[in-house]
């Protein structure tokens, strides 16, 4: 029950965050001030929680499927591994930078373009461990 409770998190946060991705810059005038929606604030504690989620189970499925033989599930549960821990480290670098103003070695078109990166890998990543997740359970 918590695989499945956690795989529909996960695909929940997915759809959340690829929507919100494409519709905010419909609704959201940005602005020197405020270049981000204020949503993001709610947003970004679920997508963390999903990234910790989503390499936790991603490494659990890595580590059942051993390394003798690369199979479409080794590729998979590997692809998902990796991805997870690349997308988290971006995220939570991103994520400190904006919880900290003083941290200015990074202009604010960095901190954009890195946010694209993530707000188009965690969908993929996210909605594909939920999915996995929803389907074993």
């Amino acid at each position: 029950m918590f695989k499945k409770i956690c795989g529909l998190y996960l695909f929940a946060v997915a759809v959340l965050v690829a929507v919100h991705t494409v519709v905010e810059p419909l609704y959201h005038a940005s602005g020197p001030g405020q270049p981000y929606s204020p949503f993001w604030t709610i947003v970004n504690p679920l997508t963390a929680l999903a990234i910790v989620l989503g390499a936790a189970f991603s490494y659990t499925r890595k580590r059942g499927v051993g390394g003798e033989d690369v199979t479409r599930e080794f590729l998979v549960a590997n692809t998902l591994f990796y991805g997870f821990l690349f997308v988290g480290i971006m995220f939570f670098w991103n994520w400190f930078n904006l919880l900290s103003p003083a941290f200015t070695a990074i202009g604010d078109e960095t901190v954009s373009l890195v946010w694209i990166v993530i707000d188009a890998g965690v969908p993929l990543l996210a909605g594909a461990a939920g999915i996995h997740l929803l389907r074993s359970s």
